[in-house]
């Protein structure tokens, strides 16, 4: 009978509350169900990690390395591991793909192009991860006492020399970039660059519309060699996905008002991805604001200091055997298990506070950032295309504070828009 008056009792709330409640209760049901199902919390559940240690040990073995040889078996560990993250990641990847991007219009991928791409893109981590890691391992061995700061000054050698030869020797394997074509927009971009002396070298579009319709734009390099790139896609004059319309509706630009074919009409409604040179701009002119503030280096620096910490907490930790024992390991100690146990899950608790730390951080400078360009005098077109930007990437402008908070490294688009409102140049 109670029950039944409790139901009674909530049907009385307004059916506003009730929707409130109800899609909470299902976003909290979500998390919490795909935190249970979780890739590492099973691998813990199942002892997946000594499972995967014993037989890459076998494999080492089948091929005449005994135990000694540690860093061997790491790397065939290391192998099985990334194997199998992708082997089971890959349903979810393709779902996301060809059912949740292709519906909203993003994916601009064949199954064929996905699958070379996603084998590309495993071949050439392993490429890179199995030399550094074997590198690390030895430095760790050889150490001796202080192993964690030539641990760390390794890590950051690394990072560094990646940064460096991603964008013109890692990225091009993937996309195609190209010189930005000589005309208006390039000379703005070098006469923008040079009033805040940023040392532009190049500046490229990459061919990102192959893979989605999301746009985006960055610039890399150190000290005097500075390049910017432009994603096709956010350009509206260089958009392919924009020529691809006119072609199929057979019409010329900026004859938007001919044909009387309903799919016509449909494609010309949102032929004009992108934004226009002025915006383009403005956006750069927040992404040079990153600079010329030093949140890059900042980034930096805060980054190598906590790499810096873990390490010296890893050495502190290391000789723990308990450590080992708790994840199954009772009977030897092995180094990649140790870095494995102690940063992604003795330190998880710390990660999420650093994280949100972060997050904060990155909030506070995408304002300043915004600010940058509003000095520039950019305010106005970059209003404009952060509601072009959010509108192609079909953005929601409404967000929970809360949630946004904790999980949004970019403050939300009203609160952004707000910020620039006040000072927006007519």
């Amino acid at each position: 009978m109670g029950m039944w008056v409790s139901l009674d009792a909530l049907w009385e709330i307004s059916a506003e509350k009730r929707i409130f409640g109800a899609v909470l209760l299902f976003s909290w049901t979500v998390y919490l169900w795909e935190t249970f199902l979780a890739q590492r919390q099973l691998i813990l559940l199942f002892g997946g990690i000594p499972y995967l240690w014993r037989l890459s040990g076998r494999f080492c073995g089948y091929a005449g390395f005994g135990p000694e040889y540690e860093i061997t078996q790491s790397l065939v560990f290391l192998l099985l591991a990334t194997l199998f993250s992708a082997l089971t990641g890959l349903p979810w990847s393709l779902y996301n793909t060809f059912v949740i991007e292709e519906k909203h219009g993003f994916n601009q991928q064949t199954l064929g192009f996905f699958m070379k791409d996603a084998i590309k893109k495993f071949v050439v981590t392993q490429c890179i991860l199995l030399p550094v890691s074997s590198l690390l391992l030895y430095i760790i061995k050889i150490g001796g006492d202080y192993f964690f700061i030539y641990a760390w000054l390794f890590t950051l050698v690394v990072s560094l020399v990646l940064v460096t030869i991603y964008a013109d020797y890692i990225a091009p394997l993937f996309d195609k970039f190209t010189p930005l074509p000589e005309g208006k927009l390039k000379e703005e971009i070098e006469v923008m660059a040079k009033s805040i002396d940023f040392p532009l070298t190049k500046v490229y579009v990459v061919e990102g519309s192959k893979r989605s319709s999301h746009s985006n734009a960055y610039f890399y390099g150190f000290f005097k060699n500075k390049r910017i790139v432009l994603f096709d896609t956010l350009l509206e004059e260089y958009s392919v996905l924009n020529k691809d319309i006119q072609e199929d509706s057979g019409m010329e630009p900026r004859n938007e008002e001919e044909g009387n074919s309903e799919e016509i009409k449909a494609k010309v409604k949102n032929k004009k991805q992108g934004c226009k040179n002025e915006e383009v701009l403005a956006v750069l002119g927040h992404e040079l604001g990153h600079w010329k503030l030093g949140h890059t280096v900042k980034n930096i620096i805060i980054s190598q200091m906590n790499s810096f910490l873990c390490f010296f907490l890893f050495a502190v930790l290391i000789g723990r055997k308990e450590l080992f024992a708790a994840f199954g390991f009772y009977d030897s100690q092995p180094t990649l298990i140790g870095l494995l146990i102690i940063f992604q899950f003795i330190f998880s608790p710390y990660n999420e506070v650093l994280s949100f730390c972060l997050t904060v951080l990155s909030r506070r400078f995408e304002f300043q950032a915004d600010a940058f360009a509003k000095k520039l005098g950019k305010a106005k077109d970059l209003y404009s295309a952060l509601i072009k930007l959010n509108k192609d990437n079909l953005g929601f402008p409404v967000s929970d504070w809360l949630f946004s908070m904790w999980h949004y490294s970019h403050p939300p688009l009203l609160e952004r828009l707000q910020a620039l409102k006040s000072m927006k140049q007519h």
